[in-house]
């Protein structure tokens, strides 16, 4: 019996050490993370979200809402939803045969779609749907993320991973660190996508500033959102506009006037900035069955930033009973509306006057 028991030790540590993984993680050293006090200060500004179109579907990662108030998202067994401003009478868009994640309106008022497998898609009000591009410089798109379309037609576009797709989620992108992110630009006019960064820690949310002289991007995996500049002396050109953020930054929007909506996936995991510098260890954690590596809280987190970097707005709720993650964010009126990749309804906040911290 002790034998048996020593065997099924030894081969529970073998498994544990050396059985082969899809990631190959290279050491990090991320900043100690912000506590939540100060302009991150805990709070409970999102306990009194109201619920929209439960049981209509699951995961409507991104919303985004029409100048009637219509509500509009994609749903993880590829269905795009157009709602009522309250919720009701969900309306079959499209379907896209892939899974849809960031949405925006191009200036004719047609959605476009960032869908996760089958790359940038244009969805017409009679629901048919266009693919509008798969690559770009000869690379496939692995997770076509999040889109931002500007006033000139030209769309905004990431491609979170290269490597890792929608199936294994953002994870083990983020836990190998190897930067397999890209931001890039479509013309619809011509068909030319064009890479503006490469080398990104998942590439995700991606917004205009109000005067659409850049575009930013978050990057999940190193706690930030970077600036290219897409006018002026700097076209080109980029930088960081605030790192260290205290959360997985995920999806983004402009207001169009002074704010960025920053929605976080989740507070920072101190057992995952703990693995970062260790390649070997995080190999190990991998191995581990999901349950027993480092979860996400339980914590409904968005930020608001003006175009300087600034915090502007703090809400929050932590617990089980919070809408989270919230994954997506749009401001239309003084409501703030919110999507989540894996709840079962999409979330509604009045923003009332004392929201910023």
């Amino acid at each position: 019996m002790k034998k048996i028991l020593l065997a099924v030790v030894l081969a529970l540590v073998g498994w544990l050490l050396f059985w082969p993984v899809p990631i190959d993680p290279v050491a990090w050293q991320p900043p100690e993370a912000p506590r939540l006090e100060g302009r991150y200060a805990r709070n409970d500004r999102f306990q009194d979200v109201a619920l929209l179109a439960r049981g209509t579907g699951t995961g409507g990662e991104d919303v985004v809402v029409d100048n009637e108030g219509h509500i509009y998202t994609g749903y993880a067994d590829g269905r795009v939803v157009r709602l009522e401003p309250d919720g009701s009478k969900p309306d079959l868009l499209a379907r896209t045969g892939g899974r849809p994640l960031g949405l925006d309106f191009d200036p004719q008022g047609r959605l476009i779609v960032a869908d996760g497998y089958r790359g940038l898609l244009r969805i017409e009000a009679s629901g048919a749907v266009t693919v509008l591009a798969t690559e770009a410089h000869g690379r496939a798109f692995g997770f076509t993320n999040n889109v931002a379309v500007s006033d000139d037609g030209l769309i905004y576009f990431t491609d979170a991973s290269s490597k890792f797709g929608p199936e294994r989620q953002a994870r083990d992108d983020i836990l190998e660190h190897r930067g397999h992110g890209r931001l890039l630009r479509h013309n619809p006019d011509t068909g030319e996508t064009r890479v503006l960064l490469r080398d990104l820690q998942f590439a995700n949310g991606v917004a205009l500033t109000p005067d659409q002289d850049a575009v930013l991007v978050a990057e999940t995996g190193n706690y930030a959102i970077l600036r290219y500049h897409l006018k002026g002396e700097r076209e080109g050109e980029h930088e960081v506009l605030i790192e260290n953020l205290p959360g997985l930054p995920d999806n983004i929007r402009s207001d169009g006037e002074d704010t960025i909506w920053i929605a976080l996936y989740a507070p920072r995991n101190p057992a995952l900035d703990a693995l970062a510098p260790w390649p070997f260890l995080r190999k190990m954690a991998f191995r581990l069955p999901q349950a027993w590596q480092p979860q996400p809280a339980p914590h409904a987190f968005v930020l608001g930033m003006n175009p300087d970097g600034e915090i502007t707005h703090n809400l929050q709720y932590q617990g089980p009973d919070s809408y989270h993650p919230v994954t997506g964010v749009d401001q239309h009126d003084n409501r703030l509306y919110l999507g989540s990749l894996t709840h079962d309804a999409l979330a509604v906040h009045e923003l009332p006057e004392d929201a910023a911290p």
